[in-house]
């Protein structure tokens, strides 16, 4: 009996020992919010955006440094600081479009083999140099520096008009023959410390073309992320849109893919000018959404990016040669074939003729 209670403590110092280590060593880590990465004729300059908590103040601290690759500029800047660097709790990392445009391939994979960061981790194109951003954020922060990482939740600043992409899904789009991303944009705002830009379209991890905000919620809604994403009907009136979801139907004709897709929308209607039906509304909101989509898709299909990632219904239709030419082959003669059907869930209080 004696001896348990001998192991028992032992244990329990054991695991205090340990803890007041764990502390001491989160003490002397600093966690960056955010990651600016700069490229430029083969050289890379990093940006860190920290927190810096002290009893008497919360700032954020902007610390940057260049070298020929990400790893490389990272073991710098923490070899430089008081505190080692930790890029595992990093939530965005932003970058600057001249990268973006020039390919994240070689960038996302020095990401993702590093494992100091992780997958899921925000990925962001700044519309504007970083320096000139960073300092827009280091001037205009009044709280603990997080309102980049703010501005991506959705519990707290996202918009259904921003896209959402995490690290992963570029790395797999990278990869991929028949999946594409879009990435949001941003930059410094005149009145707010943040301003959306809309979206790029990645094809193979460069940027080949820009979404506008509103084409962006048509991106969301299509994939299902459109949580109270707000929609104009022809001056009529304006609905919310509460959930969405698709059907898809493919078909290879002739070696050229077909789709046949149905939309189908929850709403709520949030206000109406003059008396409308609410026949009416649904009707200019069917032609509204089909018409813009159209356009939206003529557009990426023009850039030969898969963004909506149509090519994964016919996997099973084309064999692996064939996969690897389908941006360049089936994409741009795909014939798409849109419904939309729509569900007033209410009214709110309004009271509308049916």
């Amino acid at each position: 009996m004696k001896m348990m209670l001998m192991r028992m403590v032992a244990v329990v110092l054991l695991f205090l020992l340990s803890g007041c280590w764990d502390n001491k060593d989160i003490n002397h880590r600093s966690l960056p919010i955010a990651m600016g990465v700069s490229y430029n004729q083969g050289s890379y300059t990093i940006y860190l955006d920290i927190p810096s908590v002290t009893e008497d103040e919360e700032k954020i601290q902007i610390i940057s440094d260049h070298g020929d690759s990400i790893n490389e500029v990272i073991d710098h800047i923490s070899m430089n600081m008081e505190s080692q660097v930790d890029l595992l709790h990093l939530k965005v990392i932003l970058v600057d479009k001249a990268f973006a445009k020039h390919g994240l391939s070689e960038g996302i994979a020095s990401i993702i083999r590093s494992r100091y960061i992780a997958p899921k981790t925000m990925f962001v194109i700044c519309d504007e140099p970083l320096d000139h951003f960073f300092q827009h954020i280091d001037a205009s922060s009044t709280d603990d520096g997080t309102a980049i990482y703010d501005y991506f939740q959705k519990n707290a600043g996202w918009s259904p008009d921003i896209a959402y992409t995490p690290t992963w899904r570029i790395f797999r789009s990278i990869h991929s023959y028949t999946n594409d991303v879009v990435i949001p944009m941003i930059k410094s705002g005149d009145s707010t410390v943040i301003k959306s830009t809309g979206s790029a379209i990645m094809k193979n991890g460069k940027m080949v073309g820009k979404l506008t905000n509103e084409e962006t919620l048509l991106y969301n809604v299509f994939n299902g992320v459109n949580t109270q994403g707000k929609i104009e009907v022809m001056g009529h009136a304006t609905v919310q849109i509460v959930s969405s979801r698709i059907g898809n139907r493919s078909s290879l004709e002739q070696d050229q893919p077909r789709l046949r897709s149905t939309v189908h929308l929850k709403i709520t209607v949030m206000d109406t000018r003059g008396n409308p039906s609410m026949v009416l509304i649904k009707k200019e909101l069917q032609e509204l959404v089909t018409r813009e989509f159209m356009l939206l898709f003529q557009k990426v299909q023009k850039a030969g990016a898969d963004v909506f990632g149509l090519g994964q219904h016919f996997r099973d239709d084309l064999t692996r040669p064939q996969l690897a030419r389908w941006r360049t082959d089936y994409l741009p003669n795909m014939k798409v074939d849109l419904h939309v059907k729509t569900i007033v869930r209410n009214t709110g209080n309004l009271k509308a003729r049916k």
